[in-house]
């Protein structure tokens, strides 16, 4: 007997019930004589929302193999992205558990379902890409134009010169540096440009 794992999700409780969602799939699990092994409700819990509490312990129970086929009403319900949607493929794809959605008739058990993986995937690594072009893209722009790239600093003479006093009464680079709240490596570089001070 083919063991399940229902997933059902709703953004808001606002009107809104797992209920239907539920009953559905349940239904198709009595028709085909399928075992539920745990029913994982993240009722009134956004999709954008990174963590979704039966969602994370359902990820769990996939790694440990609890059920064969996870099946969820609608692809939406699921993944919160396309890049979501494939960490979760991904997931149940390693533990070999299929996964079934029954609005959009997908089921990785099957050659189209394995070709909607792999077209998910490759969806995903295209957005990656031009996600990495366009970082790249405005970079380069923002140097030809002459804007100074990272962190900003607040680094000031009043602030130097407590580096180099507290340093002077014997204070640890790590303890100037805490208190000051400012980098390890920002204090050595403070010292390393007065002992040059000193040497010039």
């Amino acid at each position: 007997m083919k063991k399940v794992g229902i997933y059902v999700r709703t953004s808001t409780t606002n009107g809104q019930s797992t209920e239907r969602q539920v009953e559905e799939l349940k239904t198709i699990c009595d028709n085909y004589d399928y075992e539920i092994v745990d029913i994982y409700n993240d009722e009134g819990v956004s999709g954008a929302k990174k963590n979704r509490p039966e969602l994370d312990r359902m990820m769990s129970d996939i790694f440990k193999r609890r059920f064969d086929t996870l099946m969820t009403l609608e692809l939406s319900r699921l993944g919160r992205s396309v890049k979501n949607m494939c960490e979760i493929l991904d997931h149940c794809n390693s533990a070999k558990v299929s996964l079934y959605v029954v609005n959009q008739q997908i089921n990785t058990e099957n050659p189209m379902g394995v070709f909607f993986f792999n077209m998910m995937n490759s969806i995903s690594q295209l957005e990656r890409e031009i996600t990495r072009e366009r970082i790249i893209s405005g970079l380069n722009n923002a140097r030809r134009k002459g804007v100074k790239l990272g962190r900003p600093s607040n680094m000031n003479e009043g602030m130097i010169k407590s580096v180099k006093f507290m340093r002077g009464q014997g204070v640890s680079v790590k303890k100037i540096a805490k208190d000051l709240k400012i980098g390890v490596c920002t204090v050595y570089k403070v010292l390393q440009n007065n002992d040059m001070e000193k040497v010039a």
